[in-house]
């Protein structure tokens, strides 16, 4: 994820040409048939298993208050303010002093958790504590709730009582704790809830007068992804799954970087007890003037070793990203020296052991004392994420040669910086070139008249340079970073049409996704966004549909369509053809960007096909349409089979349309 609003750079972009409508007259009528020759004896590559992923970074609340199913903020009150998402209604409802008399966060060196809430009881009439949520808590009605937290008694309360209110603060559940010890201990209960509600908080109340001390509060639902505890909300990681991803890219984007490097991701400070992972602010939670958001943190809830085990249950490759010693350029630009970069460079060097590495090394060990001595068998890192400029590749040719040495086997993935053109781009492309790097991550966060006219961007590619992992594009409605910006169809189909480019050069990329992955509909920073949810539903954007149809249809060879008419634009078509050799069947996928229906034929030869075909179709008549909540699919695939005779099939497809066309062949 790149930061467009710090460089005048930025200003250049928002500049240039916004997107012409791709409504176009033409002479094409329904009367022209036009010819797609796909040869389906004639194999180009083998579509890589990594072809179609998923981009994931910690912006919009996409992991604490999204993915990762904790319902409390500021569980360990470690905030810069420290009872920050915390109402003391007794005083003041939306008190953030931590000398309130009545809850003080305290910091010591002395005790096992260097922050936690002293709450003194001093009234006949008790005391209460209110944590608000991520934007509240989406509660569900008879579903099960475990409420965890660490106490310490003082003196005089004996037990606390934990309550669900909703939105008019009425209770919606609630459990009762005794408190038995006067030294550190962990407690946990179950309540149930007997309504929904989104925008729940959390009570919490004390029975009798005196001092007691609480830390990492903690609220999850009990079903839970694979019904792991404390584990990853349900419905947002089946989406996930939905897509069929390749790999599993994290934790970003610009996140990887921090405005500074002492706020960088470390992930080091991710893996092992809950506990000992230290909050960091996150990195979004004041860039944009237009989404201020203070109270955006990370628990490190979810870590690297929850990165890595979610790759798995997707059955992806794993694909971290590691900072490279340079904090993000669109903010301070901070280096580390090179005569200082070891640790650096053994932070991923330590990643691989602890994603590979047997039970007897020390970061192996760890991962298997987190409940997985099976290595995770990670076979890429990369190595920064948009740096440019000289200072990148004195960098990373040092990170290269450390972990070749160590870890030949290892690809590693560089970048050409944050954008698809120009001096910093030209300059990496060279520099690249000369260091023989293996994949390399391009940014396209362009309108949607680029995607269309880059439709053959690596059609002429030098086939023996490095591979290309695009990993991160959105056409974007109005301009980059715009609050404005739509996951409207006009941006849908434009990203299609670049897809059927991506798909045809197959043999040079190697890896494709989509950014950002989630926003949550009342705390995002950045649009557009391939998922939308609230703390209750989730629903699909255009955009998804058409990444789901292009990566559970992705195949397994490229297929040849030389020759053919219209591949790449012309006539308003976009095409692509692929056989999956596994399930016998010769893939096509058309792409018509025209206001009218297109009459089209479809010539297959080299195989005998089967006597009937699907047509998987997503269109609408409108440019603009958007899904949503009200609406989640307003624009949704629609499927139906039509008989197939010879080797040819007449396709009539409908404006503004991209339409997935299968035939079994024998």
């Amino acid at each position: 994820m790149n930061v467009k609003l710090k460089i005048p750079l930025f200003y250049i972009l928002i500049a240039s040409t916004l997107f012409q409508n791709c409504v176009q007259k033409d002479t094409t009528t329904s009367s022209d048939q036009i010819v797609f020759e796909v040869k389906a004896d004639d194999v180009i590559a083998e579509i890589q298993p990594t072809m179609y992923g998923i981009f994931f970074e910690d912006i919009n609340l996409a992991a604490d208050g999204g993915l990762y199913a904790e319902l409390v903020k500021n569980r360990s009150f470690e905030f810069h303010t420290p009872l920050m998402g915390w109402m003391q209604p007794k005083t003041d409802r939306h008190s953030l002093n931590r000398n309130s008399g009545m809850a003080a966060v305290i910091l010591s060196e002395n005790e096992p958790n260097d922050h936690f809430a002293r709450i003194n009881v001093n009234s006949a009439e008790g005391y209460e504590l209110i944590n608000e949520g991520f934007r509240g808590m989406g509660i569900r009605e008879n579903e099960n709730y475990r409420v965890y937290f660490k106490a310490r008694q003082q003196t005089g309360v004996t037990g606390i009582n934990f309550e669900l209110i909703d939105e008019q603060d009425n209770s919606i559940g609630s459990t009762r704790v005794a408190l038995e010890s006067k030294e550190w201990d962990d407690y946990q209960s179950t309540l149930k809830a007997d309504q929904t509600a989104e925008k729940a908080k959390l009570k919490i109340t004390f029975e009798g007068n005196g001092v007691v001390d609480l830390d990492l509060i903690s609220l999850f639902p009990q079903d839970t992804w694979k019904g792991r505890e404390k584990g990853l909300r349900k419905d947002l990681v089946q989406v996930l799954a939905d897509l069929n991803p390749g790999f599993l890219r994290f934790p970003g984007g610009c996140i990887v970087e921090g405005r500074t490097l002492d706020k960088r991701y470390q992930w080091k400070k991710t893996v092992g007890d809950l506990e000992q992972r230290t909050t960091l602010i996150n990195r979004w939670n004041t860039e944009f003037d237009h989404r201020p958001t203070p109270d955006y943190y990370q628990s490190f809830g979810i870590g690297f070793y929850e990165y890595f085990q979610l790759a798995e249950d997707l059955d992806a490759e794993p694909l971290p990203i590691l900072g490279c010693g340079i904090a993000c350029q669109f903010n301070t630009g901070e280096l580390v020296p090179l005569d200082q970069l070891d640790p650096y460079v053994q932070d991923a060097l330590d990643l691989i052991e602890f994603a590979n590495g047997a039970v007897d090394t020390e970061w192996g060990a760890l991962r298997a004392s987190m409940g997985h001595p099976e290595p995770f068998n990670m076979k890429y890192i990369g190595i920064g994420n948009e740096q440019w400029g000289e200072v990148y590749i004195e960098r990373l040719k040092i990170f290269i040669d450390e972990i070749k040495a160590r870890y030949p086997d290892i690809i590693i993935v560089s970048g050409t910086g944050p954008f698809p053109d120009g001096e910093h781009f030209e300059y990496a492309r060279q520099e690249l070139k000369s260091l023989r790097t293996e994949i390399v991550d391009e940014h396209y966060y362009r309108n949607p008249q680029w995607f269309l006219d880059n439709a053959d961007r690596y059609d002429n590619y030098d086939r023996n340079s490095y591979k290309i992992f695009a990993g991160e594009y959105a056409a974007q409605s109005v301009a980059i970073a715009s609050p404005d910006n739509k996951n409207n169809w006009e941006c849908a189909l434009a990203e299609a049409a670049f897809m059927t480019g991506l798909e045809r050069n197959a043999d040079v990329v190697y890896l494709t996704s989509y950014a950002p992955l989630m926003a949550h509909a009342d705390g995002w920073q950045w649009t557009p966004d391939l998922i939308w949810f609230n703390n209750l539903n989730v629903y699909k954007t255009p955009n998804y549909y058409v990444q789901q149809l292009f990566s559970v249809n992705k195949g397994t060879h490229l297929l040849n369509t030389e020759g053919s008419q219209s591949i790449k634009g012309e006539n308003h078509l976009y095409a692509s053809a692929v056989k999956d050799s596994i399930n016998r069947e010769i893939i096509i996928k058309l792409v018509n960007v025209a206001g009218h229906k297109q009459n089209t034929s479809l010539e297959i030869t080299g195989v005998a096909l089967a006597n009937e075909a699907g047509m998987i179709e997503l269109s609408s008549d409108s440019m603009a349409a958007e899904n949503s909540f009200e609406n989640p699919v307003n624009i949704a695939p629609e499927s139906n089979t039509f008989e197939v005779s010879g080797n040819t099939i007449p396709v009539i497809l409908s404006p503004q349309s991209l339409s997935v066309i299968k035939v079994k062949y024998q």
